[in-house]
């Protein structure tokens, strides 16, 4: 069994073992992530956090919960919430094969962020996103008004952008800490700290490679690449897999480069994030077409690691993602030997 099967294994199972035995109850103190903290008394509400700079109580669980973004959906999902998500949107890719059963019948409302009026439409009593972004005035509405109608929201601390907010860098506890936070905000604590410990043993048991391997993380872009810098999820999943980022001097999540700047960086290896708006099969055409780029020693030699779009961005799957570059990197390098 590859890490994949083992890390969604387990947690599908903590989502199984939820769904057969029950709610679980809210209790303990939410962690913090990226900034953000939170508090519940032993009752378990109401749990009162600052998220992203933003004031968050809510007074009791959530029941008509609208999501956006994969990372959002699928934690709820591993939480055993889908009976609560009246609507989800602006997802990344399909679920996991682990979460397929409990998303099954989601209500997939937009492919893009919905506006106002259509989340409305849903009557929810808590909008959880993925980005800051996804709360703009052309997107759900501000979170103030929200609050106004009566309406909860919270943005994962992954995402924050505000000074003392960002995680600088994102780490794997910062990851963990959200689904704490989720646990305690929509009642299922004790279903978070199990997901929570199965990450983390997950994490744990990875092998990294030992080899100093660098690498480029293409996201997307032809003229000019979009890659993984620094301090993001792409910065934090190389590094868990024992990859050096050629781009890691670059404070920031993602970043534009020059194709000038990855051939002097010349990477024995190129994650390539396969999203359905770009595939992975597009970039490799780009690289193997471009005759500045056709003789980077891993377009060359085809050292090319996918990895799913979803499993990219700070969420439930990083840890899959890690484990998944091992696999593959292993692959690469046992080709290159015979």
């Amino acid at each position: 069994m590859n890490r994949r099967s083992v890390l969604f294994g387990v947690a599908g199972a903590a989502s199984v073992a939820l769904l057969l035995g029950g709610c679980a109850g809210a209790g303990g103190t939410a962690g913090a992530a990226g900034g953000a903290t939170g508090s519940a008394p032993a009752g378990g509400y109401p749990v009162t956090l600052d998220n992203c700079g933003t004031s968050v109580t809510v007074a009791a669980a959530p029941k008509r919960i609208v999501t956006i973004k994969s990372s959002t959906t699928e934690l709820l999902l591993a939480l055993g919430l889908g009976d609560r998500i009246v609507g989800s949107a602006f997802l990344d890719g399909p679920l996991p094969t682990s979460l397929a059963k409990a998303g099954k019948g989601l209500n997939v409302v937009s492919d893009f962020v919905p506006g106002r009026e259509a989340v409305l439409a849903l009557t929810p009593d808590f909008v959880y996103g993925g980005w800051e972004s996804n709360f703009a005035a052309d997107g759900v509405g501000d979170r103030g008004q929200l609050t106004g109608l009566g309406i909860g929201s919270y943005v994962s601390p992954a995402a924050c952008k505000g000074a003392g907010y960002m995680p600088d860098p994102l780490s794997f506890d910062s990851v963990f800490a959200e689904i704490t936070e989720a646990g305690a905000i929509f009642g299922r604590a004790d279903a978070a700290d199990r997901l929570v410990k199965a990450q983390e043993k997950a994490l744990a048991d990875l092998a990294p490679a030992d080899t100093k391997t660098t690498a480029l993380w293409y996201s997307s872009g032809t003229d000019s690449p979009y890659v993984g810098a620094g301090i993001g999820s792409p910065a934090m999943i190389m590094k868990a897999a024992g990859l050096t980022n050629v781009f890691a001097d670059v404070h920031d999540t993602w970043t534009s480069v020059g194709w000038e700047s990855v051939i002097a960086a010349n990477p024995s290896v190129i994650v390539l994030v396969d999203a359905t708006w770009n595939t992975a099969a597009s970039k490799i055409a780009t690289l193997e077409s471009n005759p500045a780029t056709q003789g980077l020693d891993a377009v060359k030699n085809k050292r090319y690691i996918e990895l799913p779009f979803a499993a990219t961005e700070a969420g439930i799957r990083n840890v899959e993602a890690a484990g998944s570059t091992i696999d593959q990197l292993a692959a690469l390098d046992k080709q290159k030997t015979k």
